[in-house]
């Protein structure tokens, strides 16, 4: 586990740097714990998670404001989700992670301020943190975690630069691959759903060489929650060791889907309907390559991953997914084994 002890910016220039997890500060005379951070892919055994937070989320936002279809939905039926369900929703899966002996960190408040949706504000691939340029109404999101940033040693932190445009929700590390969700201009400049752009996809390709960059473009509509797969995980997302979820329609182009088949073979993939896709069945989130956490009310999907020898924890997160987003959405792993 991490141990976290707040020090000044203005020391983190004069550490020691070697090979170890922690630095000597000479005008302190004492050992400074850095954040460990390290994540191959998305199931092995989780240890640090950064889940986000519904406390003074900024209640109901006027229509023109929100920035997904489902959202606008539930906006204009009057059942967008309320504060309190939220805040008790997430706060069953901080006990269910601790269960589990993860350490589980939470933003700092912003007030009036959405801070749910943790998984898109950075994210990490190896050994790097990465800092993407998201939504422009979103970008204060990311001082509600600046005091952990500033535990993570600097040299593991890449910024993205001006127009490269990434969201974590659509960055995927797998084994040899970095599947990644994204739309080429004509969609980018159209939708304000497309988050990940070309200029992100190569951002990518450069940074990480080692790994094969294998980019998918999403479908997308501003409008209608049915035909809009927000980010990748949103219709895609593998489990446990050589499995995955996927949901056909959520790709824009055919040969994407029949790839991800391809790669994992049709007998290890669960193939979600429309509905599904809509519910965030694909949304979930691994603790490890056994054990996933799930909605309650995926009956279909929870017995068919039980089918397959995984345990399954589920929990209510359905005022979450009226957000178009859920459990993988409103978490950020720093550290699995």
């Amino acid at each position: 586990m991490n141990e976290v002890i707040q020090v000044e910016k203005d020391y983190l220039s004069l550490l020691c740097k070697d090979d170890s997890d922690h630095y000597f500060c000479p005008l302190k005379s004492k050992v400074i714990f850095m954040l460990n951070i390290s994540v191959k892919d998305e199931t092995s055994r989780l240890r640090t998670v950064v889940l986000g937070t519904a406390e003074s989320f900024g209640g109901i936002p006027a229509l023109e404001e929100a920035y997904d279809p489902k959202s606008k939905q539930h906006i204009q039926a009057d059942t967008y989700p309320k504060e309190d369900d939220l805040i008790d929703e997430m706060n069953k899966v901080v006990d269910l992670l601790k269960h589990y002996d993860v350490e589980v960190f939470r933003p700092e408040i912003i007030t009036n301020y959405n801070q749910v949706f943790a998984r898109d504000i950075g994210f990490v691939i190896d050994q790097t943190f990465v800092r993407p340029q998201i939504l422009e109404n979103r970008h204060e999101e990311i001082n509600g975690i600046r005091y952990l940033v500033e535990k993570i040693n600097p040299d593991q932190i890449l910024e993205a630069s001006d127009g490269v445009r990434m969201e974590g929700g659509d960055v995927m590390p797998w084994n040899d691959y970095l599947f990644v969700g994204y739309s080429e201009s004509t969609d980018f400049n159209k939708y304000l759903v497309s988050r990940t752009n070309e200029k992100g996809v190569d951002f990518l390709r450069t940074h990480f060489p080692h790994r094969k960059v294998k980019a998918f473009e999403l479908k997308k509509s501003d409008d209608n929650p049915y035909e809009n797969a927000l980010h990748l995980d949103c219709c895609f997302q593998p489990v446990g060791l050589d499995q995955a979820i996927i949901y056909k329609g959520g790709f824009k182009n055919v040969a994407d889907y029949e790839f991800l088949v391809n790669y994992f073979g049709k007998d290890k993939i669960i193939e979600i309907t429309k509905e599904e896709m809509y519910d965030m069945n694909s949304n979930v989130f691994s603790i490890s390559p056994e054990v996933v956490i799930s909605e309650q009310s995926f009956s279909r999907l929870n017995g068919l991953l039980k089918d397959r020898g995984f345990k399954v924890e589920t929990v209510k997160y359905s005022e979450t997914s009226k957000m178009e987003g859920l459990l993988r959405c409103t978490t950020l792993p720093l550290l699995r084994d």
